[in-house]
């Protein structure tokens, strides 16, 4: 786990058990694994293995049909959960809108929630930009910025409000490979120096082996092996073995 910085402030994530149903079709079948606070968690697996809806569960959009999810220790059952620690999460898309402005991207939470007066908004923008490596792009559009620039926009509008967790859906997909090495010492640098505990969804294993203190390996909505990058590597399981050398068989869900 890194610990290079001594006043870690991410949470601890605990899924139990969690179970999920489409039309009659199982797409989550009892996971279980835990995520410790500061610790850079990759969630690695094929399209169609579950990757996607485990999100969606870990940011209250689908509920389970079995099972939990806790955030230290309390159910995001409980109403007040998911409001009562600061989520943050990058979408794969990057998710900024295009008709407005990087800065405004970036403080959008702030000003549609007034929580600062726009000076202070500009102050906070302008710090979150320059933290990766963005500084001077506050009025540009999201169109004038490369695929690799609007992830790392999307990471600094997530860090606008001092996040104890990130979740990352699909980081370095449809990035060239410069750009995704990028991301990836991003996603480490900001780990190492605010704490925060890092959740990452992928299905390319350098991000993975690159960034994670853990691996967990998910195929057809159950997981294969969690361990470290070494362990994973050194993981027996056929399946495991299968993508690790050529990839699973991608499903067409």
């Amino acid at each position: 786990m890194n610990q290079a910085n001594s006043n870690l402030h991410g949470v601890g994530v605990q899924v139990r058990g969690l179970q999920k149903s489409f039309g009659g079709q199982r797409v989550l079948k009892g996971l279980d694994f835990d995520v410790q606070p500061g610790e850079i968690f990759v969630i690695m697996g094929p399209s169609g293995s579950g990757k996607s809806v485990l999100l969606k569960h870990l940011v209250g959009l689908e509920e389970p049909d079995a099972g939990d999810i806790l955030i230290q220790g309390e159910s995001i059952r409980s109403g007040d959960v998911l409001s009562k620690y600061r989520l943050a999460m990058v979408f794969q898309s990057g998710g900024l809108l295009n008709s407005l402005t990087v800065g405004e991207n970036v403080g959008l939470y702030l000003s549609e929630h007034r929580l600062k007066p726009p000076e202070e908004i500009a102050r906070i923008v302008n710090e979150k930009l320059e933290v990766v490596g963005l500084a001077g792009t506050q009025e540009k559009m999201p169109s004038e910025l490369s695929g690799g620039m609007r992830k790392r926009a999307a990471i600094a509008r997530a860090l606008v409000i001092e996040p104890q967790l990130i979740l990352y859906d699909e980081p370095t997909s449809e990035l060239d490979p410069l750009s995704a090495v990028i991301i990836a010492e991003e996603i480490v640098s900001l780990n190492q120096r605010t704490g925060v505990t890092s959740l990452v969804v992928s299905h390319d294993r350098e991000l993975a082996f690159g960034v994670a203190d853990r691996v967990a390996v998910i195929h057809e909505g159950r997981i294969l092996t969690i361990g470290t990058p070494e362990q994973v590597r050194q993981c027996a399981e056929p399946l495991v073995r299968e993508f690790l050398s050529a990839g699973f068989k991608r499903n067409s869900s």
